[in-house]
């Protein structure tokens, strides 16, 4: 067991589960406002997909020492999940949920792209086993990323679009 590994995995497991009870807290207090969930069959893949991913790093990242460059792109993938969040606030979810009558958020890092909550989960899905030397890893779950958040991307469009 690397000690180095175990406390980057425990960091990315802690965000998440965090983040998980600030999107819960978010989604009911939104829905409490008049705000109505899209499309929440798809939710479940998302979740097994992260779960999985996750999963699979303790599984066979635990004993591996960190590649440096691979951890400094993560650290930035950070960086950029904090401005996602923080530009959102109390909007920020990991379901769809719209607010009827709000507009788009247009600031932050929404005035460059569409939708940079996925563009960081993407790099993130990707970095994370390279940071242990796991690229099949990172492949594979790059693909079942990319499959569910195809969904997600246009189902999303949808229901912002009303």
């Amino acid at each position: 067991m690397n000690l180095f590994a175990v406390a980057i995995l425990g960091y990315v497991t802690l965000e998440r589960l965090a983040e998980l009870i600030f999107a819960d807290r978010n989604t009911k207090r939104l829905k409490a406002q008049g705000a109505t969930e899209h499309a929440a069959g798809h939710y479940p893949l998302i979740v097994a997909v992260h779960v999985l991913w996750l999963g699979s790093l303790w599984l066979l990242a635990n004993d591996r020492s960190p590649d440096m460059f691979w951890l400094a792109m993560y650290v930035i993938l950070q960086a950029a999940r904090l401005w996602v969040l923080a530009t959102l606030g109390p909007r920020w979810t990991t379901r769809i949920i719209v607010v009827p009558g709000e507009d788009l958020v247009k600031e932050g890092p929404y005035r460059f792209v569409n939708h940079p909550n996925y563009w960081v989960v993407i790099g993130e899905i990707a970095v994370l086993p390279l940071v242990f030397g796991l690229p099949w890893v990172a492949l594979i779950f790059s693909l079942l990323n990319a499959a569910v958040l195809t969904v997600r991307v246009r189902e999303e469009n949808h229901a912002l679009r009303g």
